[in-house]
């Protein structure tokens, strides 16, 4: 199970917008940071297809400025 992390940087003034947008991805959480312009962004998924079908939704989003992998690692499931 693929859970990575990731800081999503808005183009300016659409903070809020990217927020909303990555807030109805049900495999997303998003954490605004207090002080700058800046999002939290974790995800987790089912498997790496899964994975890469969600980045390619996430950077499609016209307020997302720069999306920075921070940290990934995958969970074996238990079968």
């Amino acid at each position: 199970m693929p859970i990575k992390s990731y800081l999503a940087h808005p183009h300016t003034g659409k903070k809020n917008e990217l927020i909303k947008a990555l807030s109805v991805l049900h495999q997303c959480e998003v954490t605004p940071a207090q002080n700058k312009e800046v999002l939290i962004l974790v995800t987790e998924t089912e498997n790496e297809s899964e994975e890469e079908s969600l980045k390619e939704k996430i950077e499609a989003i016209e307020s997302l400025k720069l999306l920075a992998m921070v940290s990934g690692f995958n969970t074996p499931q238990n079968n």
